[in-house]
Formats: structure tokens, sequence, C-alpha cells
């Protein structure tokens, strides 16, 4: 798959889960007494911009097939992969009291965390080969 359907795909994920983001910030604020759901909500809309500004990173500076790309891309599939388990385990939670299965919302958290660190991985890498 070429870079260029990887950052749309990753656009694609990332403007789902700011939807979900936002309609289950509604869904706290006037609905469901749960502050979990606010901090979900925060987490998705927050990591969702994060992928869309991976991705438009790899449109500027590699477009080249694939060369140097890597990293930048599983950066955002653990931002946005984890905020999606993250916050669908919260929101099961809130609305249900059921979770998607035990450990969903930490290992969601630690995905993200992890996804944070392979972006600043993958910023060192690009300084060593004289990128942006």
């Amino acid at each position: 798959m070429n870079v260029r359907v990887i950052r749309s795909l990753i656009v694609f994920f990332a403007g789902l889960a700011g939807a979900a983001g936002v309609a289950l910030g509604a869904a706290a604020a006037h609905r469901v007494d749960d502050p979990g759901l606010a901090t979900a909500a925060q987490m998705l809309v927050l990591h969702a911009a994060a992928a869309v500004a991976v991705a438009a990173h790899l449109r500027t500076v590699h477009e080249r097939p694939m060369r140097g790309s890597t990293v930048w891309i599983a950066a955002a599939v653990l931002l946005i992969g984890g905020a999606l388990l993250f916050a669908g385990d919260i929101a099961l939670r809130g609305f249900t009291g059921n979770r998607l299965f035990p450990m969903a919302a930490p290992i969601g958290g630690s995905t993200m965390i992890g996804g944070w660190v392979v972006l600043a991985i993958a910023a060192l890498a690009g300084l060593r080969r004289g990128r942006k």
C-alpha cells in the first residue's frame, strides 16, 4: 500500500474518531452523568487531531514510497487505535455498565502513550536523516 492511501486511511479513521468524540462529549454534557465520558471524548478529539497532523506531515515530507514513513504511520495507528480502545471501553461502561474486555481502557491508554513515544522517535529519526 502506498503512502497516499495510508494517509487517506489515517485521516478517515481520525475523522470518525473526532466525530465520535464530539458526539460522546455531547452525550456527557446532556444525557449521561458520568465524568469518564468527558475524558473519553477529549481523548478521541485530541488524538484524532494528532493523527491528522501526522498525515499532513507524511504528505509534505514523505512522498517517496514508504521511505522513512513507517514509523510515522505506526505512530498515527497507535494514537488512533489507543484512543478508540480507551474511549470505547469508557463509553460502553458509561452507557451500559459493561466493558469491552478486562483492562481495555488501560491498554488503550498505554497504546496512546506508546503512539506519542513513537512519534517522538520518528521526529528524531527524521533529524538524523537531515529531514524536517
